[in-house]
């Protein structure tokens, strides 16, 4: 494995393209003689969200093929995308699966197309996310830049995303689990504090405290004053709309946004937080694109 160190993704994921999966064809294969995939980012399943998918299942078939890879002499295969509709499929009680099957990929290739094909995934968490892009980073060398082009996302978000990785276990569980969001977890990351940090994590979850609420604690942290979670103010016209804004906003930017409607319908102001100079110098290079 070490000597794809320094290689980058881009000769991985191309050399597989471009030679090993030239064989691949689409097959129905049993069920049961699939293996689970040993590099799969994801470490939570929604138990509700499977059951719906697997009425889907039952009810229009499967939509979109999962992908295995099969070494020779082998009987058995091995996932490498697809785990939510395998397990949606047995769940509906399917004998067999349509896949795309590809063969002789190095060990390697399997890891790296396996870590891709997930990371791509737009409803893989931010922490699996972030640890399969350290994997990625230890076992690959490869650069925050190379994954940001890999994954389309600035490599400011990569970086953000890879940060989400210093918080405690507990938080990082919560966030695997759905219990906070990754807004919460970025407004707590941004509390220097141990203690603090997971005094705020509780009153999230006991409390129902908003993403601003731990921002504003954040940052009179950082003021050296502390300040309690506001009370929104009544007629507050942060909606829905809004919230999806400012979340494609802070994926494009990287870093924290905030809309703010002003007094009439069609004025107000873009708020975007930086954290320090490289951060305000990588902020403004790419609103110059």
């Amino acid at each position: 494995m070490r000597k794809a160190l320094g290689r980058g993704i881009d000769s991985l994921i191309t050399k597989v393209q471009n030679n090993d999966i030239s064989g691949d064809i689409v097959q129905k294969i049993p069920v049961g003689k699939i293996r689970p995939n040993r590099h799969q980012p994801r470490r939570n399943f929604d138990e509700a969200a499977l059951t719906e998918l697997a009425e889907s299942i039952k009810a229009r078939g499967l939509l979109q093929p999962i992908s295995v890879w099969k070494d020779n002499g082998d009987e058995h295969y091995e996932l490498i995308a697809g785990e939510r509709r395998l397990r949606a499929a047995r769940l509906a009680g399917l004998s067999e699966i349509d896949a795309i099957v590809k063969k002789n990929l190095e060990e390697e290739q399997k890891l790296g197309l396996s870590l891709m094909e997930n990371i791509q995934r737009e409803d893989l968490n931010s922490i699996d996310t972030a640890l399969a892009y350290k994997q990625l980073m230890d076992q690959f060398g490869v650069s925050q830049a190379d994954i940001a082009k890999q994954v389309h996302k600035s490599r400011g978000a990569v970086s953000n995303t890879l940060r989400l990785l210093e918080l405690d276990e507990d938080i990082r569980q919560g966030i695997q689990a759905g219990v906070i969001s990754e807004g919460h977890a970025r407004a707590l990351i941004s509390i220097p504090d141990s203690d603090k940090r997971r005094e705020f994590y509780q009153r999230i979850m006991a409390e129902k405290l908003s993403v601003r609420d731990v921002e504003s604690f954040a940052q009179g942290f950082h003021a050296g004053k502390p300040r309690a979670p506001r009370t929104p103010r009544a007629g507050s016209r942060r909606t829905p709309e809004v919230a999806a804004l400012e979340s494609s906003l802070e994926k494009t930017l990287g870093t924290k946004v905030e809309v703010c409607p002003g007094p009439g319908p069609e004025n107000g102001k873009i708020i975007i937080q930086y954290f320090s100079l490289d951060d305000l110098e990588r902020v403004i290079q790419l609103l110059r694109k």
